[in-house]
């Protein structure tokens, strides 16, 4: 397909015109015509499994997939149909062919980050409700316009922190709440692991069962090799931030639920770079400081008890008590004594079906789900500056209410990025 920009395509693909009809049925769950029709874009680890997940569920139809590598679409297409052999499904290699089709009511998004905004965009503008994955975007001004999107053309959106779904971050985030830890005042987040250098590899021509120009899209061009391409695009900066763009979203997302930090005025970041051809930093440590709330994140565990036998976690401390959290298990500390649970805070928050449930059930009521794009884009932009601080290496102050650097047009100018000529389809 000719790469044409958004308004070119909108006017050529009937984009503009296009709109999701929902029944009142459709609140419901178990007719035919309560059924959900998804096409999955980005089908590399990540977006198998989202296939696989939207699969089991009985009131969805998966009828398109879609992927720039062809041997990616075709094994997953073979993997589809050993799950639902009696499924018509379509496969592509450029996505919009997706949002042109009226038939289908959602997409899921798995394809590298620097795509993340612009594919959830477009769907937006087509009438198509998004599951996209984490990170929400790859720049801040991205997620602005995303988020404008979705409330213009009344879409649905859940960010792919399929964590949230989990009975621990309810729990924890209920104790807090309750303030049986009291007023927290500082939060230590990490997550242990370096991203690697990758080498000095050379460029090579592009397999021919890759589009190599689309898998770039909006992003500056570059001369192919493996290295730069599927699961390592990110420890690239063009594409991603490495391990603490890739692990941020995961656990700073009970910070967010519980505590929904604001008014962010300072970020400082630290790292280091990596030996290869790699530029996102190898290690980063990053110090935030909110109203009333100072948050660390670290690549080393922070030394509080029950920090070091944990890759990743978060620490809450309160003035009344302490609480450690993981994925999976918590324990919190008062006068001493440390618990994993608090009988007494009493269970408020519904407890969640699934994340990809969840998904299903705010498309059909037309509701926000728990991962909205509102929540994922204010737990998403720190991570943004953090990395903005560390490429200038030195600290940044902060306007929360303007979204912009105080006195540093250096650092604004990293705000966003201009797309690739004939990419800029948002």
């Amino acid at each position: 397909m000719k790469h044409i920009n958004r308004r070119e395509f909108i006017r050529k693909g009937a984009l503009g015109a296009l709109g999701l009809t929902l029944l009142p049925s459709l609140i419901s769950r178990g007719s035919v015509s309560d059924r959900l029709r998804i096409a999955h874009i980005g089908l590399g680890g990540m977006g198998n499994q989202h296939m696989q997940w939207f699969a089991g569920i009985p009131e969805v139809d998966i009828v398109a997939l879609c992927d720039v590598d062809k041997e990616h679409l075709g094994s997953t297409l073979q993997k589809l149909k050993e799950l639902r052999p009696d499924g018509t499904v379509q496969g592509y290699e450029d996505f919009r062919h997706i949002l042109d089709r009226k038939d289908i009511d959602a997409i899921t998004v798995a394809t590298p980050d620097h795509w993340h905004a612009s594919i959830a965009s477009l769907a937006f503008q087509a009438g198509k409700d998004v599951y996209g994955e984490k990170p929400l975007s790859y720049s801040v001004k991205e997620g602005q316009v995303m988020l404008k999107n979705l409330n213009q053309h009344n879409r649905i959106f859940q960010l792919g922190t399929q964590i949230h779904a989990g009975d621990n971050y309810h729990r924890v985030v209920e104790i807090i709440k309750s303030g049986a830890i009291g007023k927290v005042h500082t939060v230590r987040v990490w997550k242990t692991g370096f991203s690697p250098g990758l080498g000095f590899p050379k460029a090579q021509t592009p397999p021919s069962n890759l589009n190599w120009d689309m898998w770039l899209g909006p992003a500056p061009y570059a001369d192919y090799f493996p290295e730069r391409c599927h699961f390592t695009y990110r420890y690239f900066l063009d594409y991603s931030g490495g391990v603490f763009a890739d692990f941020w979203c995961h656990i700073c997302d009970v910070v967010w639920w519980a505590l929904q930090p604001k008014g962010l005025k300072s970020i400082v970041s630290r790292g280091e770079k990596t030996d290869g051809i790699a530029d996102a930093p190898k290690w980063l440590d990053t110090d935030m400081e909110f109203d009333g709330l100072n948050l660390y994140w670290t690549s080393t565990p922070p030394n509080v008890p029950g920090a070091a036998e944990r890759h990743i976690g978060a620490y809450f401390e309160g003035d009344k008590g302490t609480l450690l959290c993981d994925y999976s298990t918590r324990l919190i500390t008062i006068n001493g004594q440390t618990v994993d649970d608090i009988p007494e805070v009493a269970q408020s928050i519904p407890r969640s079906l699934g994340h990809q449930q969840n998904f299903v059930d705010a498309v059909k009521s037309r509701t926000q789900p728990e991962s909205n794009l509102a929540y994922a884009r204010e737990m998403t932009l720190p991570m943004h500056l953090a990395l903005i601080s560390w490429r200038l290496n030195r600290p940044l102050s902060w306007n929360a209410a303007k979204e912009k650097f105080i006195g540093d047009k250096e650092a604004n100018a990293l705000l966003t990025r201009k797309a690739r000529k004939g990419w800029d389809l948002m």
